[in-house]
């Protein structure tokens, strides 16, 4: 079984039996999901490298050539897309395949600080992105200001679409979305659904920001693989939710 089998069973299996997320402190809103999942992690016996603030992906793996990021979406909130901070989705990053763990909780009350995961999606992160290629980095200049001495630094922030706005009948369960290629090897998964995705015609190649209007200009190029269609399989655990089908929801424009 690949560890990413094991990961989500694992995940699945402790939010079927209301295994919580536990807050820390009052101020911990991006680690509290991260650490659930890292119990689950080592609940597979799956040895990994130790996770810090500026890490891609969160867990890499050791023995296993995956890594999981990890997003947490508080519930009902902001959830049909999320901030991707100086790191663009992709599938594959230095030699591992990386999978993104997507999990929905109550929002936080005053006094509470145990919660439970509402659902979860696994996916391989071709489905956000198919473009393993492209690197990031960040840029600056200096020379702005009435005394040409700031200096402006280029960060760029992402913004993508979650696989809860990609993917519907994903709500209240826990689903796998991997590449169809992908070998699934747990009898202990069921195929829910199908998705497609469909690259587009172009793409974006730059952009120009003017510091006197405040306005953007991008430039786009036709995209070399305009039209491919990238075709990805849901999965759930047998006897949980897999009579929900799953299906994309459409283009996000």
């Amino acid at each position: 079984m690949s560890a990413v089998e094991q990961v989500f069973l694992e995940c699945e299996r402790a939010r079927a039996h209301d295994e919580l997320i536990r807050r820390v402190s009052a101020s911990d809103k991006e680690y509290h999901f991260q650490n659930w999942v890292q119990g689950r992690v080592e609940a597979c016996g799956l040895s990994y490298h130790k996770p810090g603030r500026n890490t891609y992906p969160d867990f890499r793996l050791v023995h296993h050539p995956e890594g999981y990021e990890v997003k947490g979406l508080e519930f009902p909130g902001r959830e049909a897309d999320y901030d991707s901070n100086s790191q663009v989705p992709t599938g594959n990053h230095d030699g591992r395949e990386v999978f993104y763990i997507f999990g929905r909780y109550p929002k936080g009350k005053r006094g509470v600080d145990e919660y439970p995961v509402v659902d979860l999606v696994v996916c391989h992160g071709s489905f956000l992105n198919a473009d393993a290629e492209y690197a990031h980095k960040n840029k600056s200049f200096r020379g702005f200001g009435s005394y040409g001495d700031i200096l402006v630094r280029d960060r760029k922030m992402y913004v993508v679409p979650t696989p809860f706005a990609l993917a519907s009948g994903t709500a209240g369960l826990a689903t796998l979305i991997v590449p169809t290629g992908f070998e699934i090897q747990s009898d202990a998964l069921v195929q829910v659904g199908e998705l497609d995705r469909a690259e587009a015609d172009e793409v974006v190649v730059s952009y120009e920001f003017n510091l006197q209007t405040n306005e953007m200009v991008t430039r786009k190029a036709p995209n070399p693989q305009a039209g491919k269609v990238r075709s990805f399989r849901a999965y759930r655990s047998r006897g949980a939710g897999d009579s929900q089908p799953v299906s994309f929801a459409g283009p996000r424009l």
